[in-house]
């Protein structure tokens, strides 16, 4: 009778199950991989897949017995590691609606607000549809690619240990929180100075012709140029995604 005994059996799941629970928190948190519309199990069985696939190019993994005290730890640092990488893409996304909440503030835009379920609160238009672009972008230029890459690459940079306290020092997220804000407003830069200079325009319209009834024209008028200001911009979205995603996700892969 051919019989395993416990250690054979550990070191054989080891190399999957490390893995497997980082992406999966990857999974939980980063944006499209953790929607509504993304079912549970599909989400599981992706992260087994990906952990599987990913073995040949993985650092050997410890031998950890699931009785001892240590597997505690480890667990608690492959989950907080992987929240941790869907965290760095949720502040890409984020810093584009704050851009369209700016924007959408700019253009008098902010009272078309809608309660959206997937962020549990009220959302604005541009806001959302910055969202929605930055999605785009994310799957047009291999931004999911681009994070399973940074999860294979974390094991290098952050090995599977008990510190978790440690890899959060060495990450330093909460440089990540004065990018959100700056590339934000870089983003919404050639937009508000094009609104800026409308409403200059109009209140000089306005100081020259006193009868005529600026608040009447400037709504319309603010409202067609922003319109035209988001199509003219649109397509110089990709390289500010590019750039703060590639920047986030160098965190976790030791650059």
């Amino acid at each position: 009778m051919i019989t395993f005994s416990e250690a054979q059996i550990m070191a054989w799941l080891s190399p999957l199950l490390w893995p497997f629970l980082r992406v999966l928190a990857v999974f939980t948190a980063a944006p499209i991989f953790s929607s509504r519309a993304f079912p549970v199990r599909a989400r599981i069985l992706l992260a087994l897949l990906v952990a599987l696939s990913a073995q040949a190019t993985l650092p050997p993994m410890p031998v950890i017995d699931l009785n001892g005290p240590a597997v505690l730890g480890v667990v608690i640092q492959q989950v907080g590691i992987g929240l941790a990488i869907g965290f760095t893409v949720r502040v890409v996304f984020a810093a584009f609606e704050l851009a369209g909440e700016v924007v959408g503030f700019q253009m008098g835009l902010n009272f078309a607000a809608f309660f959206d379920p997937s962020l549990n609160g009220q959302v604005s238009a541009v806001a959302r549809f910055f969202g929605y672009m930055a999605s785009l972008l994310f799957v047009v230029l291999n931004g999911h690619l681009l994070v399973l890459m940074a999860v294979t690459r974390s094991f290098e940079v952050f090995p599977v240990t008990q510190n978790f306290l440690e890899a959060l020092r060495l990450m330093q997220l909460y440089t990540l929180g004065t990018e959100l804000f700056a590339s934000a407003l870089w983003i919404a830069l050639p937009m508000l100075a094009l609104l800026l200079f409308t409403n200059l325009a109009l209140g000089i319209i306005s100081r020259v012709a006193p009868q005529m009834n600026v608040f009447a024209i400037g709504f319309p008028v603010t409202l067609a140029v922003g319109l035209i200001g988001l199509a003219a911009t649109l397509p110089m979205l990709d390289q500010p995604f590019q750039s703060l995603l590639e920047r986030s996700i160098e965190i976790f892969m030791g650059r």
